[in-house]
């Protein structure tokens, strides 16, 4: 008898409606929402650091053509310069 109460019990009808616990079309939008928000972030980050990434090779090209012209004008003057970039520079 104390079987068949526990299982009485535990089949008891269900407080609430399976169907109206789901998060419905408001949870598949925002869902939504949030995956497109994830997405263009991710897009304007890889823009961001493109371009970063371009503006230091372009610097790195510019300081080394710099360097090409002050060492060619150096042996067009006939003079000795010690013209390596400021990481080989010898210290002082």
């Amino acid at each position: 008898m104390i079987a068949f109460a526990a299982v009485a019990f535990a089949r008891a009808p269900e407080e609430f409606d399976p169907n109206t616990v789901t998060p419905g079309v408001i949870g598949f939008v925002i869902t939504f929402v949030i995956a497109a928000v994830v997405v263009l972030l991710a897009l304007d980050m890889t823009r961001r650091v493109r371009r970063t990434r371009y503006r230091s090779e372009i610097n790195e090209q510019l300081d080394a053509e710099e360097r090409d012209a002050e060492l060619r004008d150096a042996e067009q003057d006939g003079t000795e310069r010690d013209i390596r970039p400021p990481d080989e520079a010898p210290p002082r």
